[in-house]
Parts: C-alpha cells; sequence; structure tokens
C-alpha cells in the first residue's frame, strides 16, 4: 500500500531514532519528507538512504526553537514541492535533573524547544495547510504528559504539548486541519538503551510495562503514519498512547 501517495510530509528531529524510522516509512508509503534535524549531516544521511530506495526527501538544518529556521523550512519545502500535508513535531530535548536541582536556564531551554518549538511549527505551518484544502499535524508527547513522576521540565513541556493540540484541532478543525497527538512510553531509542545497561534500572521499568518488552520505534512510527494518513480523516484531538500498558497498568494500581 501507498498509504501518503502524493502526500508532502515535514517531520523534525528526523535524523536519528524515531524520526528518522518515520521519515523513512512516510517515504516508503509514497511521501515527498523534508527531513529536518539540528544536526545537518545526520538528516542528509536519512535522505541518502530515502532515495537509495527510490523516494523523495530532502534535508534542512533546523533549529525548531528558531522561527527564522521554521520559515526557510517552509520555504524551502513550498520551493521543491510546492505544498505540505503533514508536519510531524517528533524534535526534542530530554534532561534528567530533579525538580529542586533544574535551573532557570534548563527550565527555559526545555519549554523553548519541546513546547515553544512545537507551537511556533504549527503557527508557521498552519496557513500553507489553509491554502492547500487542509493537511495533518502530529505532535509527539510523552506519557510524561499524563502521569506525575520526576523530570518536572520535560513533564511540563510535554503536558503544554496536550493542551496545545487539543486547541489546535478545535481552532482549525473547519479548516480541514487534523491535530492529533502521540503519547510514546518506554521507547528503545539511543538514550534509553544506555539506561538499560545497568541492570537494576532495566529490571525496575520491566515492571511497569504489562506487555513486557520495551518499545520499538516501529511501534510509534506506524501509529504516527495512521494519524497523517487519510485514513484518521475523522480523528481530530485525540491522544494516541503507544506505551506497553504502562497507563493502564497506573490506573489499576491507583
Amino acid at each position: 500500500m501507498r498509504r501518503l501517495e502524493g502526500k508532502v510530509a515535514i517531520i523534525t528531529g528526523a535524523g536519528n531514532g524515531q524520526g528518522a524510522f518515520e521519515a523513512k516509512l512516510f517515504a516508503k508509503e509514497g511521501a515527498s519528507v523534508v527531513v529536518t534535524d539540528i544536526d545537518f549531516e545526520s538528516a542528509s544521511q536519512i535522505v541518502r538512504d530515502i532515495e537509495n530506495n527510490h523516494g523523495k526527501a530532502i534535508a534542512v538544518h533546523h533549529d525548531i526553537s528558531s522561527e527564522l529556521d521554521w520559515i526557510k523550512v517552509v520555504e524551502k519545502t513550498i520551493e521543491t514541492f510546492g505544498k505540505i500535508d503533514i508536519l510531524v513535531n517528533n524534535a526534542g530535548i530530554h534532561m534528567e535533573s530533579a525538580m529542586s536541582e533544574i535551573t532557570l536556564a534548563e527550565w527555559s531551554k526545555m519549554i523553548e524547544i519541546n513546547l515553544t518549538g512545537t507551537f511556533i511549527g504549527m503557527q508557521t505551518i498552519i496557513p500553507s495547510m489553509k491554502k492547500n484544502g487542509g493537511g495533518s499535524i502530529v505532535n509527539i508527547a510523552s506519557i510524561a504528559a499524563l502521569r506525575g513522576g520526576s523530570f518536572a521540565h520535560y513533564s511540563a513541556a510535554k503536558g503544554g504539548v496536550r493542551s496545545l493540540s487539543k486547541t489546535a484541532a478545535i481552532e482549525y478543525a473547519r479548516d480541514n486541519i487534523r491535530v492529533n497527538s502521540v503519547y510514546p512510553g518506554l521507547i528503545m531509542t539511543a538514550l534509553v538503551t544506555e539506561a538499560l545497561e545497568n541492570e537494576v534500572t532495566r529490571k525496575n521499568l520491566m515492571e511497569q510495562l504489562p506487555l513486557q518488552r520495551f518499545g520499538k520505534v516501529e511501534d510509534v512510527g506506524y501509529g504516527v503514519l495512521y494519524l497523517a494518513s487519510d485514513e484518521s480523516s475523522f480523528v481530530t484531538g485525540a491522544e494516541l498512547v503507544i506505551d506497553g500498558g504502562t497507563m493502564a497498568g497506573a490506573r489499576l494500581t491507583e
């Protein structure tokens, strides 16, 4: 199947990990993909991989906290592919700190990248989607937005993404622009893999997973694909939790 045939998609933070998988998957499904990342060389390698598999893609250097960079991404996308159908706000950072130890600079950086970057992206791209007659925006949040826990600045930023997504879904529904959010749990990215080298950490984390396995980037990627595609044309303002049952188990034990 070519579920995104003829679509043009911008995926941020697509130079590695979850975003890279999504970029390759979208290209395989027929989309022309704009691979953005602050690491331009990594983004360029993903583009080469896509082109080697007969897909269409371009790489753009992109600091998502920069309004100017967002404008350049939109201009380059329109110049190259003529329109924008899909935006996946995947890029973000994660820092581990107890609330009492978070500096104001660390707090500001987390909010600026994980929340403000998502806001700027939506605000910059929505006018193009309106001209195009609609579109799909998928914002990557985290189960940290749905529950209490550590890393207050990260949870707060992702909680903001949750509220922002719902607000935008309502505001732009009549423009045929759908906005949905995805809430990954423990996904085997480089950061998580490093943490799991500690056997105690690995055991503690596994105990939180009813499905008794850690997530893969594919698990999230196919959920994002569904929300980006026309298969979800009656879905907006939704929250797709992809966490191996973590949140369901948390509710059962409360």
